[in-house]
């Protein structure tokens, strides 16, 4: 067998898309579904691999921007829609794409690669390590209540239509990009990712709402959430599941949970994803109630290391030499020096001895600064040469809120 690996042209990408389709399922997307992620599709970056006229894989990048430690907004590759054909396992498919891509993402001066897994044993291999983790819980408000802080009755709520306010929703996204690692620059149409809201997939669920956070006339938060209805000989027992919700301040945040809790008919409030440090959690009265999981979200690949350990900051003082293992893009293997503070850093390559051992996939993990350099050493993934070096480090990657991926792609 003899197959080829090139990049998409338009005129193939309904037999690529169905490829992708039938690897994850064989369910047939919604129509407007399938049409926004085509209206997506960066073509010059996404790539298909055929045997003769029947396409065996898929893959693709988008351009995003992705806010690090310190609040710089860093140029990654998202990479996506990734599939095997289950006939042509086993023959390198997946390896040939990968290769390609990461040497697409250096050539264009990308030096981040980042995505969200369907597998998570994949994609180590290549180098990628999840570098956050996403919350999602059920607020059982027959139980839980909610204690607001000062000012919560100041701000006025209003529902909004979902499509006319999404460029206020948009506007305070847009504020809090910086504050959080892992969160994404708005990119023209992605608002419409927001918006999507298939009548198949919506689980007897009602359209997606939206309301509107204000104060002195300034939209200062938001929620998109959707109501399912539930009745028992009892009573009513709906549900309300939270798709986003955003707010400029931590009033703002309060006024949309109290709100959410209080819907009528309701008896549970279904968060789907949030930050693992997110706030609510001390709003409520018994967080047990509450059933909080946990779930890997975005992965990190550092393409060039130098590149990237020098966009962002270290919330204490660095000075350390790292051997660095990557035998898949082995132009990163070989030992840096990373000198930097909370202001700004270097790395460059050195000859002196190494104060720790890693593989290019733990400085993934540990690149947004939620997951620790100790933690990762306790699984024998790290290991120090240098007394003191280990927290040294740390302590620098650590960030002072935890990495969120707001939404996939």
């Amino acid at each position: 067998m003899t197959t080829e690996l090139r990049v998409l042209d338009p005129s193939e990408w309904d037999r690529w898309y169905g490829v992708l389709e039938l690897a994850f399922g064989g369910v047939p997307e919604a129509p407007e579904e399938r049409q926004l992620w085509r209206d997506l599709t960066e073509f010059d970056r996404f790539l298909g691999v055929w045997d003769g006229d029947l396409c065996v894989g898929t893959s693709g990048a988008f351009t995003f921007r992705l806010t690090v430690p310190g609040g710089a907004s860093v140029p990654a590759g998202g990479v996506t829609m990734v599939s095997v054909a289950g006939t042509h396992r086993r023959r390198g498919i997946l390896t040939s794409m990968m290769r390609r891509q990461l040497d697409d993402l250096r050539a264009a001066g990308e030096s981040l690669a980042v995505l969200t897994a369907s597998e998570p044993e994949i994609y180590g291999r290549f180098g990628y390590g999840v570098a956050a983790y996403t919350a999602r819980a059920t607020i059982d408000t027959t139980r839980v209540r909610l204690s607001v802080p000062e000012g919560t009755d100041g701000v006025v709520l209003r529902q909004a239509d979902l499509v006319e306010s999404s460029a206020a929703c948009e506007a305070v996204y847009a504020r809090l990009v910086p504050t959080r690692p892992g969160l994404l620059a708005p990119m023209p149409g992605w608002e419409r990712v927001a918006l999507l809201d298939p009548p198949d997939q919506r689980e007897g669920a009602s359209p997606r709402l939206c309301v509107l956070a204000e104060r002195d006339g300034e939209v200062v938060g938001f929620t998109h959430y959707s109501i399912k209805p539930d009745w028992t000989f009892a009573g009513a027992t709906g549900a309300v599941n939270v798709h986003r919700l955003f707010g400029l301040d931590p009033v703002a945040e309060a006024a949309l949970w109290r709100f959410l809790c209080s819907v009528d008919l309701t008896s549970e409030v279904r968060i789907q994803s949030r930050p693992v440090d997110d706030g609510w959690q001390h709003l409520v009265s018994d967080v047990r109630r509450c059933s909080p999981t946990l779930r890997d979200s975005l992965h990190v690949r550092l393409v060039e290391v130098g590149a990237a350990l020098e966009a962002r900051t270290y919330q204490a003082p660095v000075d350390v030499v790292f051997e660095v293992e990557d035998a898949f893009c082995p132009w990163n293997e070989g030992r840096w020096r990373l000198v930097g503070d909370a202001k700004g850093a270097s790395c460059v390559r050195t000859s002196d001895p190494a104060d720790l051992t890693l593989s290019v996939r733990e400085l993934g993990s540990a690149y947004l600064g939620g997951t620790s350099l100790v933690s990762l050493a306790a699984a024998g993934r790290v290991r120090e040469s240098r007394e003191g070096a280990l927290v040294e480090a740390s302590v620098a990657f650590g960030s002072p809120v935890a990495p969120w991926l707001p939404h996939g792609f």
